[in-house]
């Protein structure tokens, strides 16, 4: 039993009558250890975003003297916070080709041939020969199983066997995550990528790669662009078939269509058929169209489907640029309203997250709608009103309020949920929701700027200038 080192005195009393042992933490110790679930209240209150969680996995790590799984996530009763981790076993990875065994190197056939315990896919766990190791094939959904499985096996010779480059959209990083970099070793092998732009004579380099498996395939659309090259990792047979209706959708049906199959088997095969694809291929792109979607914020505001609650594009692109994107950072779209803000913040780059609030269902399966047409089918969608809505939800690095700001709370729950050195901004329209703007800059600082946008529409057999609504957006960093 583990906790944090002020609630020290306390659970010494409860183990004591359960006869266990009891160990303490600092917050800072805590705070070092990545957990699903942290919480900015916590932090706020007693210096880490985990206490439950982390401390189990440092008991574990501990009691192991290595590796530790979370095997239940954080429970809350109004009595205490529990979460129970184990210690986990150090794993080997091995990608693993169509080509089988004999195309392992020494050290992959070494790890194989040493295991107790071998996990895999059943395609994977068939290329290798029969072998004293036991033979688990991962069930699914995986992840939610991984902890426990890997748990069972402490004190055994663990390997995964993966396809291709396991560290490279596979089960090497997921194990790397979970356990620590330091308790996973993988023993690449050549990936399908490569394969398949050996095969075509493409640099990898100049390739954008695109996966299906577990994934949308919608990520495919913000990839397309005249004259590009693109590789998708299939989840299946179906997939090519899903990747020409997205060319069509996208103005792209002129694109050349590459299936490989097989790649390095003695089954291997390339065509161009994609209602002919086996289960294993990757399908290669060569974009020629006409549609594609500026890679810069300020998209047309003709791209999304909206009932006018819409930030303008002029708006927007402004606005981004106060949010400053950047890699691996957590967006809060807080009133997402067509979801334009969260959109254009993961179109950013393919690391950055977001999370759009929005208390309007309708309105949500617009923001999902809109989301998946641009390519960032993954931005995350809440349907509640703030501040409630926020509860549970991971600390963000940059929160943008676009509706709802004068609801009560609102602004102190995104404050104190805000990373330190994050940024708020806030676009104020109304009288009301300025003059808020007004007194917390004044007592929180930052930046007020007014912006003002007129559009040149006919006025009869002329042009004028029609003015939009003025916005006040303050920008304040924490």
């Amino acid at each position: 039993m583990s906790t944090v080192d002020p609630r020290l005195e306390l659970a010494t009393v409860v183990a004591a009558e359960r006869g266990w042992s009891v160990v303490g933490y600092s917050a800072e110790e805590l705070a070092g250890v990545p957990v699903p679930s942290p919480s900015a209240r916590v932090a706020s209150a007693v210096g880490t975003p985990s206490v439950a969680e982390a401390a189990a996995l440092l008991a574990a790590r501990r009691a192991g003297n290595g590796a530790a799984v979370l095997v239940v996530g954080k429970r809350s009763s109004p009595g205490a916070t529990v979460a129970v981790a184990a210690p986990a076993p150090e794993v080997t990875v091995v990608g693993i080709g169509a080509d089988g065994y004999a195309g392992l190197s020494a050290a992959g056939r070494d790890a194989v041939d040493g295991a107790d315990v071998l996990f895999g896919g059943p395609r994977q766990l068939d290329l290798v020969p029969p072998s004293g190791a036991e033979r688990i094939a991962w069930p699914s959904p995986l992840v939610p199983a991984l902890p426990r499985l890997l748990a069972e096996q402490f004190g055994r010779r663990v390997c995964v066997l993966a396809s291709g480059d396991p560290m490279h959209y596979g089960i090497g990083g997921t194990l790397a995550r979970l356990l620590g970099a330091g308790h996973v070793r993988a023993v690449p092998h050549p990936s399908s990528m490569a394969l398949a732009c050996a095969r075509l004579g493409w640099a990898l380099e100049d390739v954008e790669v695109v996966s299906a498996v577990g994934r949308s395939v919608d990520g495919l659309r913000r990839h397309l662009h005249d004259g590009r090259r693109v590789l998708v990792l299939s989840s299946g047979a179906g997939t090519p078939q899903e990747v020409w209706r997205i060319l069509e959708d996208g103005g792209f049906a002129g694109s050349e269509v590459t299936i490989l199959e097989s790649l390095g088997g003695a089954d291997e095969r390339v065509h161009h058929d994609p209602a002919a694809a086996r289960a294993l291929n990757i399908v290669a792109i060569q974009c020629r169209g006409d549609g594609g979607v500026s890679v810069v914020p300020g998209l047309e505001d003709s791209q999304y489907h909206s009932d006018g609650q819409l930030t303008k594009r002029e708006i927007r692109a402004v606005t981004l640029a106060a949010l400053g994107p950047r890699p691996g950072e957590l967006l809060w779209d807080v009133g997402g309203g067509s979801g334009s803000i969260g959109i254009e913040w993961m179109r950013a780059h393919r690391a950055c997250r977001a999370v759009a609030i929005e208390r309007d269902p309708v309105r949500a399966g617009r923001i999902e709608s809109n989301a998946r047409r641009l390519g960032v089918p993954g931005l995350s969608i809440v349907v509640g009103a703030a501040p409630a809505a926020l509860d549970g939800l991971e600390a963000p690095d940059a929160v943008f309020v676009g509706g709802g700001f004068t609801a009560p709370g609102v602004f102190e729950r995104c404050w104190a949920a805000l990373r330190p050195g994050g940024r708020l901004v806030v676009n104020a329209v109304t009288v009301e929701s300025e003059r808020l703007v007004a007194e917390l800059h004044a007592t929180h600082g930052g930046e007020l700027t007014r912006l003002s946008v007129n559009r040149a529409e006919p006025v009869g057999g002329f042009l004028g200038w029609r003015p939009m609504l003025p916005v006040t957006q303050w920008v304040v960093r924490k």
